[in-house]
């Protein structure tokens, strides 16, 4: 693969696609080997926001989806217009003549039928590059975290919580701007577009056979639907290991902001990590007996020196390290988030929404 040059399509020109080429363009200052970046084309339904996005954020030419797909230099395409539409574009672009990479954002389709053809469809392009757009998984903290709970040395996990919390769909006006992400599960809902980040870090952390053995979701509101889902939480079960546990997902859960949270208690110890402290996770080995900080700051692999390793990391931080990751197919991750990975998440987002439809019959009889 020629790392030197990656010449980029966008497909969507929303909020997400402004901190994709945000953290595209922010890469050379942080990778002395960073490969560089054409900013091709961007495509998205509404002629007028594609040619704003352009403009503004330095794309050679605003395009029509045909006319990104037929573009015959592009070799790297983000997928990043609305969830329903992800496998649709995913179809679409495997074909592109030159295509070597694609970064497909969560959730990675809305259907088990889009679900269950999309391995068949990437089957068939061997030589493409697949990478899911879970960010969380890069921040040096969590992959710190991580690295520790994969070497064993807390034993099998006894009982977890997992949780990602936001607030803003309390105010009516933002509901009214956000009306279309008040679909019903897989496709929009709290556990889709929230819930799914928590479900790639749980996976990631305990393996793909966790089954869900119940759903509910809470709040409601007269200009929602019924089926959107506001607050939804799910219980889990390993029955290899007998390890039991949570995730939940909000929109409307007051002053939370932008809350990610999990801990998992073992046989040998304990972990947990707070987005509150980025930098930093805590702790606990039964051989030590209290609780111990490790503080990771911007520990990066390669080691930059921008603004400086120790500080604290924050959101695009992660995100342009996994660009990183994209771009220049590195091999020394802990875990990088690819097809197969997005499918195990979009798996459980689907027994979700079953779930919280047998939640919904139980809450109207």
């Amino acid at each position: 693969m020629d790392n030197n040059k990656a010449v980029v399509g966008f497909i969507g020109a929303g909020g997400i696609a402004r901190s994709h080429v945000y953290s595209l363009s922010s890469l050379r200052y942080f990778y002395d080997d960073a490969p560089e970046i054409e900013l091709a084309a961007v495509s998205s339904a509404s002629e007028e926001s594609r040619n704003k996005f352009a403009g503004r954020f330095g794309f050679k030419k605003a395009a029509n989806l045909d006319e990104l797909l037929e573009d015959e230099r592009i070799d790297t395409v983000f997928i990043l217009g609305p969830n329903k539409v992800h496998f649709e574009h995913f179809s679409s672009v495997l074909a592109m003549k030159s295509l070597k990479r694609i970064y497909l954002e969560k959730p990675v389709c809305s259907s088990q039928d889009e679900m269950k053809r999309m391995p068949e469809l990437a089957k068939a392009y061997p030589d493409i590059s697949i990478q899911v757009g879970f960010q969380y998984l890069f921040t040096s903290a969590v992959r710190e975290a991580l690295a520790m709970w994969k070497s064993a040395i807390m034993g099998n996990p006894v009982h977890f919580d997992f949780r990602y919390y936001h607030s803003d769909y309390l105010k009516p006006e933002y509901r009214r701007k956000r009306v279309t992400r008040l679909t019903p599960a897989p496709d929009g809902g709290a556990m889709a577009d929230l819930g799914s980040h928590v479900l790639s870090l749980l996976l990631a952390f305990l393996g793909d056979d966790l089954k869900i053995t119940g759903a509910l979701q809470a709040g409601r509101f007269d200009d929602v639907p019924e089926s959107s889902d506001l607050f939804s939480q799910i219980t889990l079960y390993d029955k290899k290991t007998h390890a039991a546990g949570t995730l939940s997902s909000s929109r409307i859960s007051s002053g939370t902001g932008d809350f990610l949270t999990f801990e998992i208690y073992a046989e040998k110890g304990a972990i947990r990590y707070v987005s509150s402290t980025p930098d930093n996770f805590d702790y606990f080995l039964e051989s030590d007996g209290h609780w111990s900080r490790q503080t990771s700051g911007s520990n990066y692999r390669p080691v930059t020196s921008f603004p400086s390793g120790h500080v604290p990391p924050g959101w695009h931080r992660s995100m342009m390290h996994a660009h990183y990751v994209f771009l220049k197919g590195a091999s020394s991750e802990t875990f990088v988030p690819d097809l197969k990975h997005g499918l195990a998440v979009q798996k459980m987002l689907n027994l979700t929404s079953e779930h919280l439809g047998e939640f919904r019959k139980l809450r109207g009889s």
